[in-house]
C-alpha cells in the first residue's frame, strides 16, 4: 500500500473535530486541487509501500481506537484500502474514510468524510493539471452511492460567498441532508480561515449546514505529522 505518513494527533475538522485519533495519509491522488495542503500526496506524491498487516499493526500500537485514513486519495488503491478498513473493524476500531468521493468501493468504515471539490479548485495555471482535475472533480453518482450505504459528512473547502451557489446545487442534485453538510474555510494559515469564517457561519445558519474549524491549522500551521 502507498503511503506517505502515519501519526497520533487530534482531528482538525468535521463532526469528530477536536477527537484524538491516528491518521494514516494514503499516497497518489487522481485530482490536482490548486490549494492541496499536502502536495506530497498529489502534485507531487511520496511513494513509500507498507503491508496492510503492518499498517494495522502501527496503528494498534498508539492505543487509540479512533483511526482516519486520508490522502491523496484512499480509493484508487481500493483493495488495499478494503482489507485495512476490515481489520480495522474486526479490532472495533472506529475509522473515517475521507475521499474526494469521485471513486466508489465498498469498504467497512464507520464514516465516510467526503470532501467534492468545488470550482475553486481548478489549477486553472496549469493546462496539464486543469484538464486532470476539472472534468473529474464531480461525480454526483459516487456521492450518492456513499450516501445510501454508510454514515457519511460532505465537507465542501469555502473561498468566497459566491461558493454558495455551488454547493447548494451540489445539495439540491444529490439529495444530501443539510445537516450532513459541513463548510470549512480554505486556507493554510489561521489569518486566512478567520476572514472566513464569519461569512461562513451567517450560510451555515441560513441553510442549517455546519461549520468547521480547522484546528490542525489553527494550532500547528502547514506542519507535517500533527
Amino acid at each position: 500500500m502507498k503511503y506517505s505518513e502515519l501519526f497520533h494527533s487530534i482531528q482538525g475538522e468535521g463532526t469528530l473535530v477536536g477527537v484524538p485519533s491516528v491518521f494514516f495519509r494514503t499516497s497518489f491522488c487522481n485530482l490536482r486541487c490548486i490549494w492541496c495542503d499536502t502536495p506530497y500526496t498529489s502534485w507531487e506524491p511520496e511513494d513509500r509501500d507498507i503491508a496492510v498487516e503492518e499498517a494495522f499493526e502501527r496503528i494498534a500500537s498508539y492505543g487509540c481506537r479512533h483511526v482516519v485514513i486520508t490522502g491523496g486519495e484512499p480509493f484508487i488503491q481500493a483493495r488495499e484500502l478494503a482489507g485495512l478498513c476490515g481489520l480495522l473493524d474486526e479490532g472495533g476500531y472506529h475509522t473515517t474514510v475521507e475521499t474526494n468521493a469521485t471513486v466508489f468501493a465498498p469498504v467497512r468504515a464507520q464514516l465516510i468524510s467526503m470532501s467534492p471539490k468545488l470550482a475553486n479548485s481548478n489549477p486553472t495555471s496549469d493546462r496539464r493539471a486543469l484538464a486532470m482535475h476539472e472534468p473529474h472533480r464531480y461525480a454526483p453518482d459516487v456521492i450518492r452511492a456513499f450516501a445510501a450505504r454508510h454514515a457519511c459528512q460532505v465537507k465542501f473547502v469555502v473561498c468566497e460567498p459566491s461558493d454558495m451557489d455551488e454547493i447548494d446545487a451540489i445539495v439540491r442534485e444529490c439529495e444530501l441532508a443539510p445537516s450532513s453538510v459541513v463548510l470549512m474555510p480554505e486556507g493554510r494559515t489561521p489569518d486566512e480561515t478567520r476572514t472566513r469564517t464569519a461569512w461562513l457561519a451567517e450560510a451555515c445558519v441560513e441553510r442549517g449546514y455546519r461549520l468547521s474549524p480547522r484546528l490542525h491549522i489553527d494550532i500547528w500551521g502547514t506542519k507535517r505529522g500533527v
